[in-house]
């Protein structure tokens, strides 16, 4: 077998996990020589109906998340530096043909109870995340036969077609327990993070430092997560100095708090999509392209990054992806006309006599609301939107990829291909509106098929066109990240979406 240059070596592992090596826990506030001990209190957001204990299973709340990421490793993490470095996996390296990828696990990697880390470990974790039912998602183009063993420390993955952004799909969610460990053994299985479990009750958990982790030192003791179903009452807690980060707090948390000088606002631009979803097979009111496109113009952008986000946000233009670095931003900005958006409802003979229901929830701070001004909006088209809101647990699993119009977020702002493998393409596991292009589909076979960065470029240029023209999302703006913090928490991460759930390099003055 020939393999392909670019993979990390071990070295790279030291480098890429240290301050200034380029993962997320680079300097956000602060400065000074890093001090040992100390317990950071977090608030999160969630809610008591979503709450999961699976590592493979789907993590509706943040709060879930944030303690799956520091108790379990997956094998790659977001970067600063670079969109994806080490993590259980020490280097990585694919067949010539880009079908064939070999993940190599990192030396002295171990689990909470002192066992090493295995291959066959490996395997048999993602194996399962694979057959679970958001697996063919999460894994893309591989089938659960092909994920092999070579050796004690290396694990083979075969996809069903060339893909040269696979280890990009490796981050999030490949997190390994050990072989065998049975559904009722899950809640309290040892992970191999830079934390083990102390105790969960409900939805909160205390996470002690884990002296056997592999990677650079962990300077906190402990973390302690505490869950709130709303922004404004883990700020208040944060006011009044119950907990030491709000994470994910929000722009109305970030207006009240910005009076307070022992109170710090990190603030990431980019972080977060919330788009419009409308459903485009058929028989919905939305399958016809120029009724989608209607929807498109109708929405005044500018307004809802003001109104919405209080600011706290950027215009986007339909696009998913948006901090990828060849986001084609070359492509007009859509903005609202009225009178276009008018011709092309009729045009397609759209029936305004009805009353749509745009169905959302009030998960994250301003969905609701985007969902409300959007209605105000329509009417001025002579469109009449009914908004429902949902409790969480039903929106996921009654409305979720299946709705012919709601909103919803993605809590990361990854690259233009890993919402087209994820969330786009027609047969990806968790397309929320049903689009089936096979001009699309052929556009992100190219693109993830093709190593040579210019002819890529302009594969990945056609791609986004398509989306723009004609996909089932509305993206209308990217809400920044918002955490608050107390003065003496140092060395948070700033990376957009999930990088901010690793917390293994803060600590405490």
């Amino acid at each position: 077998m020939l393999w392909a240059g670019g993979a990390m070596g071990a070295t790279a592992l030291l480098a890429a996990c240290s301050s200034d090596g380029g993962t997320s826990s680079d300097l956000a506030a602060g400065g000074g020589k890093p001090k040992n001990g100390g317990t950071l209190r977090v608030g999160t957001l969630g809610r008591a109906s979503a709450i999961t204990r699976d590592p493979h299973g789907t993590q509706a709340n943040e709060s879930d998340y944030l303690i799956i990421a520091l108790v379990y490793d997956a094998l790659t993490v977001p970067g600063v530096k670079s969109n994806t470095v080490p993590r259980l996996a020490a280097s990585w390296e694919s067949s010539v043909d880009l079908k064939t990828w070999k993940f190599k696990i990192t030396k002295g990697a171990v689990f909470h109870d002192g066992t090493p880390v295995t291959a066959e470990d490996v395997v048999w974790s993602l194996k399962r995340l694979r057959n679970t039912p958001s697996g063919e998602a999460r894994l893309p183009g591989i089938q659960a036969k092909n994920i092999t063993a070579e050796g004690t420390d290396t694990v083979v993955l075969v996809s069903d077609y060339a893909n040269a952004e696979f280890p990009v799909l490796t981050r999030f969610t490949t997190f390994v327990l050990k072989k065998g460990t049975k559904d009722s053994e899950i809640a309290k299985a040892p992970g191999t993070g830079p934390f083990k479990l102390d105790w969960y009750r409900g939805g909160n958990a205390r996470l002690m430092k884990n002296d056997k982790w592999y990677g650079p030192t962990v300077h906190l003791d402990a973390i302690e997560v505490t869950m709130f179903e709303t922004p404004q009452a883990m700020a208040n807690a944060l006011l009044a100095g119950q907990i030491d980060l709000a994470s994910n707090a929000g722009a109305v948390a970030a207006r009240t708090a910005q009076t307070r000088k022992d109170i710090r606002i990190l603030r990431r631009p980019n972080d977060m999509a919330m788009p419009i979803v409308m459903r485009t097979a058929k028989g919905s009111p939305f399958a016809d392209p120029r009724v989608r496109e209607a929807m498109r113009l109708v929405i005044d952008r500018e307004a809802m990054v003001k109104q919405v986000l209080s600011g706290y946000g950027t215009v986007a233009n339909d696009i998913l992806g948006t901090g990828d670095p060849d986001y084609a931003k070359d492509i007009p900005q859509r903005t609202q006309d009225l009178a276009k958006a008018k011709q092309l409802l009729n045009d397609a003979g759209f029936d305004l006599s009805r009353t749509y229901d745009l169905v959302t929830t009030d998960d994250i701070a301003g969905l609701a609301d985007s969902a409300t001004l959007f209605a105000n909006q329509a009417r001025e088209a002579g469109i009449k939107v009914n908004v429902v809101k949902q409790e969480s647990g039903a929106f996921w699993q009654k409305t979720w990829k299946t709705g012919d119009f709601y909103t919803t977020y993605w809590g990361t702002n990854d690259s233009v291909v890993f919402f087209a493998s994820k969330v786009l393409a027609s047969g990806s596991g968790q397309n929320e509106s049903g689009w089936d292009d096979k001009e699309f589909d052929a556009a992100y076979r190219k693109v993830i098929g093709t190593k040579d960065a210019t002819q890529r470029a302009g594969y990945l240029k056609q791609l986004q066109q398509i989306e723009y023209d004609s996909s089932g999302h509305l993206l209308w703006g990217m809400a920044d990240g918002i955490d608050l913090a107390a003065a003496k928490v140092h060395n948070l991460p700033k990376l957009a979406g999930y990088g901010r759930v690793q917390l293994e390099g803060v600590w405490l003055s």
